[in-house]
């Protein structure tokens, strides 16, 4: 699942940079080749992947990652970065959003 989404999410950060001529970008991404028929990589292969089984636990890598951008003085605040899904979470959305989540389609579990 997670090679799957992995997959799907840099295929679409690459296009976009390659249709908006970010080409130091692509760059930073660019690998050899290893057998493989694409030139650019967006992960790591590092087989670090974490069972999450509590929504809180979840919700506590969600807002780390929105964290990021700023801890790292790209952004003061984690929805001015233009790759974060904070937008999404917060339900402010911009139109031309690059990382959409649709938080309806979530099955929260219901706490007593």
């Amino acid at each position: 699942m997670l090679q799957y989404v992995n997959g799907i999410t840099a295929r679409r950060v690459i296009n976009y940079l390659k249709a908006n001529l970010y080409t130091k970008s692509l760059e930073k991404l660019r690998h050899e080749n290893r057998g493989r028929r694409h030139e650019f990589s967006l992960w790591d292969h590092l087989a670090n992947a974490k069972t999450l089984t509590h929504e809180d636990v979840f919700m506590q890598k969600v807002n780390y990652l929105h964290r990021n951008p700023v801890r790292a003085g790209l952004v003061e605040r984690p929805e001015d970065y233009r790759w974060s899904s904070a937008r999404c979470w917060l339900r402010r959305p911009l139109e031309d959003e690059p990382i959409r989540v649709d938080l309806d389609q979530i099955a929260w579990r219901k706490r007593n």
